[in-house]
């Protein structure tokens, strides 16, 4: 997400609120996917009907002033409402799919990746970051080679511009690791929407943005449902809270951080512009020496030598699969945005964390009670809630 996945939320994708906010300017900017949005698509699918609808009508109305053709109950008209409701249809579908491939990973990747750290008991979170980061640069770098998509040259100007950006993105990504081993999949999920919080106050002080009242509701309403989701938290742990509290402060930080540097990383690249995949390959190859410094100062360097869990196939299966549920965020909620645009987009991802919070009870069997149960699903509807606001709130 974003950038790369973004484990938890983009660890959703922090990208999520830039690319709602930004509808796509990232994408029409750098031709992700060698493609226009989904309106070009449209049009360009419609207007051949509408040229053909023209030229017969055109045709019809000579033939019936010479009285050679009588055209009457729009019978010429029915085989282009046909095909124009057919192509409406392809559209639709295509969205649909779209959707569905985007909530499948998203969920798909917080699961995983809570299974590798707390079902294996993998006390490495840095490396399995690093490993995941190293595979995506090599997906996207293949992908640009091949032609498929499209990325800009780093270039020391752009390394230098985007570092401060990927340092925070980094400590994001890492204190979504940690906090993710030690709480449930539903509590990440309600605790993630205090960065919502801080970044609707970051956005009032340093951009002067001013949020109507349903909006600060809806926050207000957030801040509750943490509280009192960690407050009947039977599976409570401390590390954990401490670092997701962390990791809502850095990802906040990164959103706000990421709207200052974009103007000037797009002015030092050689296209005036910088697409999503471009800041995937950033953040994920930027990402590398630091993560093998951080793996060094946390010493997981003694724990991946003795760890049996690198000598078992299947794991380094589970691992590799993180990875690539890891950058399919990353092209799902293009392909998604494309189809449909940020309302929709907004508002489903708000709703896809409902489903993934209940799978994530289920599957690790996280002892829960009514309270906190409660808690959760209010918190999970205030971040429905907050969408709508923020919908209503864009001019």
């Amino acid at each position: 997400m974003g950038t790369r996945s973004l484990s938890i939320d983009t660890p959703d994708s922090l990208y999520e609120r830039d690319l709602v906010e930004g509808a796509g300017k990232v994408s029409r900017g750098g031709g992700s996917f060698k493609n226009h949005d989904s309106s070009l698509v449209v049009e360009q699918r419609s207007s051949p009907l509408r040229r053909e609808a023209v030229n017969r009508s055109a045709f019809a109305m000579k033939t019936h002033e010479n009285g050679e053709i009588d055209l009457e109950d729009g019978k010429l008209e029915k085989p282009v409402d046909k095909l124009m409701r057919s192509n409406k249809v392809i559209v639709h579908n295509q969205a649909l799919l779209a959707g569905l491939a985007y909530c499948i990973s998203s969920c798909s990747m917080i699961l995983v990746n809570k299974f590798v750290l707390s079902s294996y008991n993998f006390n490495a979170g840095i490396s399995l970051m690093l490993y995941q980061n190293l595979i995506s640069v090599i997906i996207v770098t293949s992908l640009s080679l091949l032609g498929v998509i499209s990325t800009e040259p780093l270039t020391w100007r752009l390394i230098k511009v985007w570092l401060p950006v990927n340092v925070i993105f980094v400590g994001m990504l890492i204190t979504s690791m940690f906090s993710l081993k030690y709480i449930n999949v539903a509590m990440v999920t309600v605790l993630k929407n205090v960065t919502n919080v801080i970044t609707a106050v970051g956005e009032m002080y340093l951009f002067q943005k001013h949020h109507d009242n349903r909006v600060w509701v809806a926050l207000f309403l957030m801040i509750v449902s943490a509280i009192s989701g960690g407050l009947t938290d039977l599976s409570f742990h401390a590390v954990g809270y401490t670092w997701q509290i962390i990791n809502c402060f850095l990802t906040a930080s990164y959103s706000l951080t990421l709207r200052r540097v974009m103007d000037t990383a797009k002015q030092v690249t050689r296209s005036g512009n910088l697409n999503e995949f471009s800041m995937v390959m950033l953040n994920n190859t930027l990402s590398l020496p630091l993560g093998l410094v951080l793996i060094f100062v946390f010493n997981e360097v003694d724990y991946l030598t003795t760890t049996p869990l690198l000598r078992l196939p299947v794991f380094w299966l589970v691992m590799t699969l993180s990875g690539f549920l890891g950058l399919a965020i990353s092209f799902t909620s293009m392909w998604f945005l494309h189809q449909t645009g940020a309302t929709t987009y907004s508002l489903v991802g708000s709703l896809n964390k409902i489903p993934l919070s209940l799978a994530g009870i289920l599957l690790f069997k996280v002892p829960t009670s009514l309270e906190n149960s409660a808690s959760i699903l209010f918190g999970l509807l205030a971040g429905v809630f907050f969408a709508r606001a923020k919908m209503r709130e864009r001019p």
